[in-house]
């Protein structure tokens, strides 16, 4: 007989496993999970929240068959200083947010860490500006703080 195949025999249980343990590499999850490749591409670096520097609003648009511009703004990371986008959740967040202000941001909570919905590319939503909580802004239970 020729060729490679797997051994058979009484004692070949080591032998099993060890092909089983090499093949293993094969899986793309395997290898991005002991590898911990989804920490070391995320910006947050792992972590549930992160604060940043805004840098400038901006709209996006959503995806078909909607047609809006969602408001969104891009961030400047403080702990690594990478540069993500992230959408102002609620009616009239944005009025709230200026550039330079000082953001918290957490994962919008799309399938596997993405994005959700009908925002391409957005896959973090702001919580806190200059340590106040949005949503309290938006329903005008607190002023913002001038910084």
């Amino acid at each position: 007989m020729t060729g490679k195949k797997s051994p058979l025999g009484e004692f070949a249980g080591r032998a099993l496993r060890a092909k089983r343990k090499k093949f293993r590499w094969k899986k793309a999850s395997h290898k991005r999970r002991v590898l911990k490749l989804r920490q070391k591409t995320d910006p947050l670096e792992g972590a549930p929240q992160a604060r940043g520097i805004v840098l400038e609003k901006v709209g996006v648009e959503s995806k078909q068959p909607n047609s809006a511009i969602r408001k969104c703004v891009r961030i400047q990371l403080s702990k690594n200083g990478k540069q993500i986008t992230a959408f102002i959740p609620g009616d009239g967040g944005l009025k709230y947010i200026d550039e330079h202000d000082t953001v918290l941001v957490e994962g919008i909570g799309g399938a596997m860490g993405g994005a959700m919905g009908d925002l391409p590319g957005v896959r973090w939503q702001v919580r806190k500006v200059n340590g106040v909580s949005l949503e309290s802004l938006i329903y005008g239970k607190v002023e913002k703080p001038i910084r």
